[in-house]
C-alpha cells in the first residue's frame, strides 16, 4: 500500500491569488511598501490632502498595475519642488521613509525623481497601499543600469 503523500511545504509558487494589499504600521513595513512603489508614476493631480480626517492618498501607475496607496493620522504636510497648481505634471516615486521624532510621531518621506519630495507629519505609521485595477499590457518596463 503506497505511504500518503505529504503537503507541499515552503511558500506557494505562481502568482498570487488576488489583488495586492500591503500594511504599514512601522518603518521596516513601510520599508517593503517602498519597495514595491520604486519607479511608480503619478500626476500631481492624483494627490490629496483630506486635513479634517487626516488622511494623505495618491493614485499611482506601477509599471503594469495602477494603485492607491494611503496614509492615515497625518498632522502636516510638506511640499518640496511640487506645485499643486501644476495638476498634470508627473513625478516619479523614487522610496519612500520613516524618520521617527517623538515615538511613534515621525515624519514619512516620500522621495521623487529630480529632488522633489513630500514629507508627512504623522502621529504613527499607518499606511497601506491596494491595486485598484487589473493588470494591463505595457510596451515598455523600467531598465535600471547596474555600474560595474
Amino acid at each position: 500500500m503506497p505511504e500518503p503523500s505529504s503537503p507541499p511545504s515552503g511558500p506557494p509558487s505562481g502568482p498570487p491569488s488576488g489583488p495586492l494589499k500591503l500594511v504599514a504600521l512601522d518603518a521596516e513595513d513601510l520599508g517593503i511598501i517602498s519597495a514595491h512603489c520604486q519607479d511608480a508614476v503619478l500626476r500631481i493631480d492624483d494627490i490629496a490632502y483630506v486635513k479634517s480626517a487626516q488622511r494623505f492618498a495618491l493614485i499611482i501607475n506601477r509599471f503594469d498595475w495602477q494603485e492607491a496607496l494611503r496614509f492615515e493620522r497625518v498632522t502636516g504636510v510638506q511640499r518640496k519642488q511640487i506645485n499643486p497648481a501644476k495638476k498634470n505634471e508627473v513625478r516619479a516615486l523614487i522610496a519612500i521613509s520613516f524618520e521617527e521624532q517623538t515615538p511613534p510621531s515621525g515624519a514619512i518621506r516620500l522621495i521623487f525623481a529630480g529632488g522633489s519630495e513630500i514629507r508627512l507629519d504623522v502621529e504613527c505609521v499607518e499606511a497601506e497601499l491596494q491595486d485598484l485595477g487589473a493588470v494591463w499590457e505595457t510596451g515598455s518596463r523600467p531598465d535600471h543600469k547596474l555600474d560595474d
